[in-house]
């Protein structure tokens, strides 16, 4: 019996998903031209899927556990998957973004205005939550130019660094959520792996844990401890 964990086939999730599982000892070979592969040292198969994809696949069982993006499981609602882990990598903004020159303070600047947006469902839910009335413009790609064209008057987008807002004329106005990648599992395959499940787990919380300690060596003679604790505490 196999664990199935799912990973972005590409895009900015993939990179650092693939070094931590480097670094949790899996040998991953020739993952630019499978979809599938076999750990050989554990038992585990990693499937590269479109991320979008990720979620449905865990649902429906066909994958026990996955790394995205938080902001994917708020737009998917995602109900039936448990967060297991923050993994510190890919953080993210899902935020509202206007031109500098359009007035986009609170919720309530966007009363019957058009927003355009690859994440309809997260957008719906910060509307109704602040009894907001505005159309929704759904586009898969480009985001940032709709309001270039005359397409929207304001996005609501994935923000990392601000650099391709900066570069279409537009500006970060309101954060919706923060997001970052998250280890994902349907709670009810990882029952029937639940051996295979907590090896894997362990393996990803020791080296989640050895990323927030830095190993320092000091060479302090003797009769320089006492001295020298009162610089450094807890030497």
């Amino acid at each position: 019996m196999k664990l199935k964990l799912a990973v972005q086939k590409s895009g900015r999730l993939l990179e650092d998903s693939l070094k931590l599982l480097n670094e949790c000892g899996f040998r991953i070979d020739n993952h630019s031209s499978e979809l599938k592969i076999n750990i050989p040292n554990f038992d585990l198969e990693i499937l590269f899927l479109r991320n979008s994809d990720i979620p449905n696949y865990l649902e429906q069982g066909v994958v026990d556990i996955a790394i995205l993006g938080e902001n994917l499981l708020e737009e998917k609602d995602a109900n039936e998957l448990t967060i297991i882990d923050k993994l510190g990598f890919s953080k993210c903004r899902l935020s509202l973004a206007s031109k500098v020159n359009f007035e986009l303070n609170s919720a309530t600047d966007l009363m019957g205005k058009t927003i355009a947006t690859s994440y309809p469902n997260s957008l719906r839910k910060y509307l109704l939550k602040n009894n907001i009335e505005a159309k929704i413009h759904v586009i898969s790609g480009s985001v940032e130019i709709a309001p270039n064209i005359g397409l929207s008057d304001a996005i609501c987008d994935i923000v990392s660094t601000g650099d391709t807002l900066f570069k279409n004329g537009l500006e970060e106005k309101i954060i919706l959520l923060k997001s970052e990648a998250v280890l994902v599992a349907n709670k009810n395959s990882i029952i029937e792996k639940q051996e295979i499940f907590e090896a894997f787990t362990f393996r990803i919380n020791s080296v989640l844990k050895a990323r927030q300690n830095r190993y320092i060596l000091f060479n302090i003679p003797n009769a320089a401890i006492e001295e020298a604790a009162k610089i450094l505490p807890g030497l």
